[in-house]
């Protein structure tokens, strides 16, 4: 007598994998989005917005020069500039990347890591006329961008936290810093701009 066909039993997918699966694709749809928008925009010729929130909650930053210098191409290459370093930008291209890296220095960074003026941990309102402010801050700001996206994974955060915000801090407002001739009170604003040694033979 042959034997009862037995049921096939349901595949189970372990949950962490299960987890795992459903980042992966979550990740992939956002990607898709925001490089449907990237061409889309692209493709109408508009500039990219300063301040752009898409579905990945992304928040100032995507739409910066130098974010928009790694956009997709159509063929899925990248076009890239000659460089995402702020200080290499000239004209309209520096003044667009300082306005978005001033809304995200006031909106994000001084609101929440900005702490209290001291002689031991200065400030400069007129931080943009620091050369190695905007240098540091440009590349925080950027390091932000890529390791607060989903891409960067759940660690993505701590390691902008631990390599790219504090030791940029510690060098900004140490009192022998770009700031350290200037605010050491918020009570007196200060602005001055410390001296560069000469190269040889000037």
């Amino acid at each position: 007598m042959a034997e009862p066909a037995q049921d096939s039993e349901p595949i189970r997918v372990a949950d962490h994998d299960l987890d795992d699966l459903v980042a992966t694709v979550t990740r992939l749809v956002a990607e898709s989005r925001k490089q449907g928008k990237t061409l889309a925009r692209l493709i109408e010729g508009a500039p990219p917005s300063d301040y752009e929130v898409g579905e990945a909650g992304h928040g100032p930053g995507e739409g910066s020069a130098a974010a928009a210098s790694a956009a997709a191409e159509p063929d899925g290459s990248q076009e890239r500039t000659a460089s995402v370093f702020i200080l290499a930008f000239d004209g309209t291209a520096y003044a667009e990347e300082l306005a978005a890296l001033t809304r995200w220095v006031h909106d994000l960074l001084l609101p929440v890591y900005g702490r209290e003026i001291t002689t031991g941990r200065p400030w400069c309102q007129q931080w943009r006329e620091h050369p190695e402010a905007v240098a540091r801050l440009h590349a925080l700001w950027l390091a932000w961008q890529q390791l607060t996206d989903a891409e960067a994974g759940l660690t993505g955060p701590s390691t902008w936290h631990r390599d790219h915000l504090d030791p940029t801090l510690l060098q900004l407002r140490t009192p022998d810093g770009p700031f350290g001739a200037c605010t050491t009170s918020p009570t007196r604003p200060n602005h001055r701009l410390l001296a560069s040694p000469e190269p040889a033979g000037v």
